[in-house]
This record gives structure tokens, sequence and C-alpha cells, in this order.
């Protein structure tokens, strides 16, 4: 493609190298695309609490989307603009069903509010008995009662003795379209959303927004949570280190994380 008018890139595996960091080179590759005018949008899995950091990082202020495509924020304004839930009494029926389909399955929620840091709403809401996939983040809070008193972004399910693939697998032939199923990470670990939520269709109101074409547009992702949004955008970019179906559904593959590959290939147009 000639010279995008909008990239949007995912953040962990992808933007951020294997120390969790904005590298010099990618940090600079950011900043000629923004110098440039073009739009820089961050398209995560993460909330909106888990996205200033990085985009001060990488020098960022305009729009994010965040949760997986169930929330648009605003890092510059501190704004959520709109977000898309699943309703309580779903989640509890949901809760049942895979708790007969994944015997020691667990539970959190994630929630936001006006704002990244909103301290009216409880954000993260974890039953004892989940344990986080990573090596920090809030601790479980009690029983599944407080999971179900409001609508949430996301429902995480975690298995500590399966891998992600399994699970999405699973979850997916018992729910079927009743929620959109993805993972971020391989381990024990899937990420439920309202139906037709992903990336896709939160970079898409972005695009829409600032009048960017979606064959205008270069995504970077490297796991199944980004794959409908590397098929979207008028150019796919894969990281060398991506799941098998980030790889195959992607119009390039660039190097891995390790080696800047989100800088690879924005050099070659700023």
């Amino acid at each position: 493609m000639e010279r995008p008018g909008l990239v949007a890139s995912d953040v962990d595996g992808t933007l951020l190298s294997p120390l969790h960091e904005v590298t010099g080179r990618t940090a600079e590759a950011v900043r000629r695309v923004v110098a440039a005018g073009v739009p820089f949008v961050l398209a995560t899995g993460r909330p909106p609490r888990w996205v200033p950091e990085v985009a001060q990082a990488a020098g960022l202020d305009g729009y994010a989307v965040c949760a997986n495509g169930a929330v648009l924020y605003h890092v510059g304004q501190d704004r959520v603009i709109w977000q898309k839930t699943l309703d309580p009494v779903l989640v509890g029926d949901i809760m049942t069903a895979l708790d007969d389909l994944l015997p020691g399955v667990a539970f959190a929620v994630e929630r936001t509010g006006a704002s990244a840091f909103d301290e009216t709403v409880p954000q993260f809401i974890a039953e004892d008995g989940y344990t986080h996939p990573w090596p920090e983040g809030p601790e479980p809070d009690g029983d599944r009662t407080g999971l179900l008193t409001v609508p949430v972004v996301k429902l995480l399910v975690r298995h500590r003795a399966m891998t992600s693939e399994a699970m999405a697998e699973a979850v997916t032939g018992v729910l079927g379209d009743q929620v959109d199923v993805t993972f971020s990470t391989g381990l024990g670990l899937v990420e439920l959303a309202a139906p037709g939520v992903t990336k896709a269709t939160g970079l898409a109101d972005v695009a829409e927004r600032l009048g960017v074409a979606p064959a205008e547009v270069v995504a970077f992702g490297d796991m199944p949570n980004d794959v409908d949004m590397l098929g979207w955008a008028g150019h796919g970019v894969a990281m060398a280190n991506g799941h098998p179906e980030a790889l195959a559904a992607a119009d390039e593959i660039t190097g891995p994380n390790a080696e800047d590959g989100v800088a690879m290939v924005l050099e070659r147009w700023f």
C-alpha cells in the first residue's frame, strides 16, 4: 500500500518489547507517524487504566480501542467515549454453563467508568480461585456475587490446567454467538465480550470518526484477538513471534517484537 492514512497497533507482544517497553527505535517510528499527521491508534485487550502508561511512552494522546473492542477511550481527554457491555444476567448464565463444561474454572470481570481511573467504579473483580496468568494484578475479591451486579465489558474465564486454545474451542462450542470469544495469551485464559465486539469493530468506529477508509489502514498484531483487525485493515501485519492464527490472517509478517518489528514496517513510509 501507499503511505497509510491510519496506523493501529496491538500493545503486548507487538508494540512493546519482551521487556514490556517501548524501545527507542519504535518510539521514534511512532513519533514520525504522528509528526506526518497520521493518526496512531492503540488497539489492545487492556482496559483503559492500563493504557496511559503505554501511550505516554509512545508519545500518543489520541484514541485507544480497549478491552478487545468493547471500549473506546481517548487518552488525551482521559475519557471513555463508549463501552459495549455484557448484561449481568447473561454473565451469570454463562458462568453456570461453564462450571458444568470446564470443572475448576474461575471468573473475573472488567468494568470501566467515565475515565481510566474512575474510582466510582470497581473496575476489576475476581472471585476466589481466580489466578492471574501474569505475575501481577489485583487480588481476588471474594465470592461470585460481586461479579454480577452491573454490566461488564469483559468476562475473563481462567483454567490453570488447560490451554487458551482448548478453552476457546470448548466455550465457543457451548455458547455459540451469544458472546465473542477470544484470547491474548496461551496460558489458560479466554476473554468474552458482547457478540460481534472485536478490535476490528472498535477500530472501524475510529476510522469513521477520522474519515479514513479501511483500505488506508495498516494494523499490527500477534494473537487471535488481533485476527479480525488484521483482516479488516487494508494491510494487516503480524509479528514473527505471533500466534499461527494471526500469521495466517496477515498480509505481511514482520520481525518479532524483540527486534522492533512494528518499526521495521513503519520506516518504509515514515
